[in-house]
């Protein structure tokens, strides 16, 4: 958001808590699959499938802008089907997903292994989607805050906003080094997003969902797609390594990797390609998704405060969504011009009638 406001003109200030990158980012294995993430009639679907059709020109541009290189691959997703009753699933959703647009073919048990021969035995059925992939996170947000800052925008990292209010038609923010005073406020602390006080608002109902996700070194080639399961997916990357994820743990801000989250996903990942269990143990990584009540982001203006813009609560969509959130949120800041996703996201849903 930074980034693409400051590329229009607009002059922007970062304060993160951490370093740029540091929180949930980190541990995100970036995957770009609307067609896969979202639950059925959720606006998340629509959402996704509009950010994604702006990553092809949104990482270019970034790349450009940036100097860097970024890994992004769209090589499609595989979902899979351990049981009959899951492949009926699959072939069902096949149909919704067509009508939609979708490049999406179901594959049999046959056709499931001769486009993947590491899956399991146990794989019924398969559901190919075309136009998903991934984008390595970290090189993203790298890239990112280095575009940022060839257009002007400055960080105040290890600094913790503590209070937002508005003083003579001005907005003001305080932290525990300096007070800032700018045109508009941007709330985009994840699962902290809860934890700043702004002037007479109740808080965003925000709560962290932790999320482990292991990094392997794998024993031969790796899958051609991203693979995809309920419970777990395996990510190819370029260097031939894998990323499995992810848990989904409700246990507040503790973000410590547990034996029991290790041993989880490396039993789904086993169960999904065998071959994981020869696979070398690169590392472990953690990350607090930002969470709400009904698991949509929370985009838009205050309600009760002028001058604040949320951009928080994404959960597993903030890689997803990222372009078409920066796109939504400098639209709001520069040319107050509301696009009508805005309805679904509106952080005054979660006000008590």
């Amino acid at each position: 958001m930074a980034y693409e406001i400051a590329r229009r003109g607009g002059r922007v200030r970062v304060i993160d808590r951490r370093d740029v990158g540091k929180g949930s980012t980190q541990a995100s294995a970036g995957v770009l699959a609307p067609y896969l993430t979202a639950h059925e009639g959720s606006p998340i679907l629509g959402l996704g499938a509009r950010s994604l059709a702006l990553y092809d020109e949104f990482v270019s541009r970034v790349v450009e802008d940036s100097g860097s290189t970024v890994q992004y691959v769209r090589s499609g997703t595989l979902e899979v089907a351990l049981n009959a009753q899951e492949a009926g699933k699959l072939e069902a959703v096949q149909r919704v997903y067509a009508e939609m647009g979708a490049e999406v073919e179901f594959l049999d048990q046959n056709a499931v292994h001769a486009a993947e021969p590491q899956l399991s035995e146990d794989i019924q059925a398969g559901l190919a989607v075309g136009g998903h992939g991934y984008v390595a996170a970290a090189d993203l947000t790298k890239a990112l805050r280095r575009a940022a800052g060839a257009y002007g925008v400055t960080f105040a990292a290890a600094t913790s906003a503590t209070r937002i209010l508005s003083v003579g038609g001005s907005m003001r923010v305080e932290t525990g080094a300096e007070n800032l005073s700018c045109d508009a406020v941007v709330m985009a602390a994840g699962s902290w997003s809860g934890q700043v006080e702004a002037e007479g608002e109740e808080p965003v109902p925000i709560r962290p969902v932790r999320g482990q996700l292991l990094h392997l070194d794998w024993p031969m080639s790796p899958p051609d797609r991203v693979i995809w399961t309920d419970r777990c997916y395996l990510v190819p990357w370029n260097d031939g390594s894998v990323l499995v994820g992810a848990t989904v743990e409700e246990v507040g801000f503790d973000e410590r990797a547990t034996v029991a989250g290790v041993q989880e996903l490396l039993g789904l990942a086993c169960r999904v390609a065998p071959n994981a269990g020869k696979a070398w143990f690169r590392d472990v990584r953690v990350g607090l998704r930002p969470g709400t009540p009904d698991n949509l982001p929370a985009i838009g203006p205050s309600p009760n405060l002028p001058g604040l813009i949320y951009a928080t609560g994404h959960f597993r969509n903030g890689v997803l969504l990222a372009p078409l959130t920066a796109a939504m949120v400098a639209d709001l800041v520069l040319d107050e011009k509301r696009d009508a996703a805005l309805d679904a996201t509106a952080p005054g849903r979660f006000k008590p009638d």
